[in-house]
């Protein structure tokens, strides 16, 4: 297993981290992506689409942590940046928590639904977990947080408008 370092910064009092388990076969989670005002426009309009590659292949990158998706797109100025929440029923997941691992680029043609990248393993440089999504159509949009939100606000929102950080999600 991964070792459980905390890179996150604190919260208020009322909110906790996801333990971050891994996500278990056929459940379904609440989950954020982190893009662009123009690319939440065409995911608006058009659905997710699976990116042609990353670093578990092609697929749709979400993560079950705020604040991973909150650092998204990386390199581009935070007055620009829009998270979407979703919904997302992941299938059958395999965990990909080491580089190179036999099956991290093609888990999609042998049988699992999606990938996960436990927080913490050395796989990304947050330490933040991370999930790769084959079906854009497991995936249902439930809102978007404008592009000016704190950071404070976005939590507020998104634990009032569900049970985020709980994993019980059907």
């Amino acid at each position: 297993d991964c070792p459980s370092k905390t890179h996150r910064p604190l919260l208020p009092d009322w909110l906790s981290y996801l333990n971050t388990p891994k996500p278990r076969d056929g459940r379904t989670y609440v989950m954020y992506h982190g893009t662009t005002g123009a690319n939440a426009g065409s995911i608006r309009n058009n659905g997710f689409r699976r990116s042609s590659n990353g670093m578990l292949g092609p697929g749709v990158y979400l993560s079950r942590d705020l604040e991973k998706a909150r650092r998204y797109p990386i390199d581009h100025p935070d007055e620009d940046r829009v998270i979407i929440k979703v919904k997302v029923n992941v299938g059958r997941v395999i965990v990909i928590k080491y580089q190179n691992h036999h099956l991290q680029q093609t888990w999609s043609s042998n049988g699992y639904d999606s990938a996960w990248v436990p927080p913490n393993c050395g796989m990304v440089n947050s330490g933040l977990e991370e999930n790769c999504i084959w079906d854009p159509s497991r995936i249902q949009s439930s809102g978007v947080c404008s592009d000016h939100c704190r950071r404070e606000d976005l939590l507020y929102r998104s634990v009032l408008g569900s049970g985020i950080y709980s994993d019980d999600h059907r």
